[in-house]
């Protein structure tokens, strides 16, 4: 690989999936957008991931995104991923809004990759050497999070038990990793975990009683992230159950509440950390003169959203 042109522009739209409340695109779809950025650069290069793999060897795996969103994005918007190459396995991008003459920043992200050693590859070519640092057997050789932690299971005490103790604010979601949640024929890639933060926070609202459907209803609120960030911390597998919880650990301001999201599996008596979660979670009224502001939450939903685990 030779880092000749750092920065990349690819021309994308949104995917017709991502309209779920009017014409404007969800978090989710704008992650994907920024990952279809970073794979372009990587093609840009000649290290695409098919030709990584074949020749290789090596699996492309995106380990860490992180991404603030300034702008709405709707469905029929022409897209264009600047992707930057910053040092080792980083990249920023911005995905610029083009509309008219000028560009509007919808989205700005850092991404952080990592090449994986797959099996069932023979004839490796040997590997270049802007490549080896990148090379890593799991995400948490080369991705630390600072809050991460495996959880050992005592004698009676249950996944649930564990996860959601007495007093817990945290609700517990669990899934098995299907073959289309992987990569590699193996593991879980990083995007399921983005579809699992956004099934997560749906799965706990409407166990709290404030489900989408009904806050649109009542209220006409839709849901807005702010910010989002998504991490790997250790491998999962392929057809593994991942327990996932979620918990509102602040509200800001009373507009905005911030929600982390944490992933395991069980292996014997521990409970592996495979992936962590941060979002930045509000309303905005979604018709009207004031469709697209942020609303301010009331107490009711205040309080549901902090209230302690249901048994």
């Amino acid at each position: 690989m030779n880092v000749d042109h750092p920065t990349t522009l690819a021309s994308m739209r949104p995917r017709f999936e991502g309209a779920n409340i009017r014409t404007w695109i969800g978090f989710k779809h704008l992650l994907y957008l920024v990952e279809e950025g970073v794979l372009q650069w990587f093609r840009e290069q000649g290290m695409g991931p098919q030709l990584l793999f074949r020749e290789y060897g090596l699996g492309l795996e995106i380990i860490d995104s992180s991404a603030l969103l300034v702008a709405l994005m709707d469905v029929d918007d022409l897209v264009v991923a600047e992707t930057a190459f910053k040092q080792s396995n980083e990249f920023s991008v911005r995905l610029l809004l083009k509309r008219g003459e000028s560009d509007a920043a919808s989205v700005k992200a850092k991404v952080r990759v990592a090449l994986i050693p797959e099996k069932g590859v023979s004839d490796r070519k040997p590997l270049p050497d802007v490549v080896a640092p990148w090379i890593s057997r799991i995400p948490a050789e080369i991705n630390s999070p600072s809050e991460t932690s495996d959880l050992h299971l005592t004698s009676g005490q249950s996944v649930k038990s564990s996860l959601t103790p007495p007093g817990s604010r945290a609700f517990l979601w669990s899934w098995c990793a299907r073959y289309f949640h992987c990569q590699y024929s193996d593991r879980v890639q990083h995007s399921a975990y983005i579809r699992a933060l956004e099934e997560v926070v749906d799965r706990f609202l409407a166990d709290r009683g404030i489900s989408v459907a009904r806050l649109l209803k009542e209220y006409a609120w839709i849901p807005v992230v702010s910010r989002v960030r998504v991490q790997l911390v250790a491998d999962a597998h392929m057809e593994e159950t991942i327990h996932t919880t979620f918990v509102v650990e602040d509200v800001m301001k009373g507009i905005m509440f911030d929600g982390r999201m944490d992933c395991y599996v069980q292996r014997g008596d521990k409970l592996v950390h495979t992936a962590t979660a941060r979002i930045l979670h509000g309303y905005a009224i979604s018709a009207g003169e004031r469709a697209g502001q942020l609303t301010e939450l009331d107490q009711a939903t205040l309080d549901a959203l902090t209230a302690e685990t249901r048994s």
